[in-house]
């Protein structure tokens, strides 16, 4: 069996409050009387937006790798205060500013 996420993650963006449905080799079998099925050009502008705002927050993704653990980082706070901390994770920043 073949699921498209991207599909899924539309459909779901797009009617979070359906009821049951299913998505079976690209097929919908939409079972929610009461919430109309998206149309596929609803579901495939809702996948192109989906992906812009996936590719735009690139930065957070890249920040989040580096920053020290959450743990590190509160340590260097107690022994070398919320300055030092700043100038730690603004080194991050910097490399990866937001887009």
């Amino acid at each position: 069996m073949i699921i498209d996420f991207d599909v899924m993650q539309a459909i779901l963006s797009l009617r979070p409050d359906s009821g049951p449905w299913s998505l079976v080799n690209n097929t919908v079998t939409w079972d929610d009387a009461s919430v109309t099925m998206p149309t596929d050009s609803e579901i495939e502008a809702e996948m192109t937006r989906l992906d812009a705002i996936y590719d735009s927050n690139a930065y957070q993704r890249d920040r989040a790798r580096e920053y020290p653990r959450v743990k590190d980082q509160l340590d260097d706070i107690y022994h070398n205060g919320i300055d030092a901390w700043k100038a730690t994770i603004k080194v991050t920043k910097d490399k990866y500013p937001k887009g």
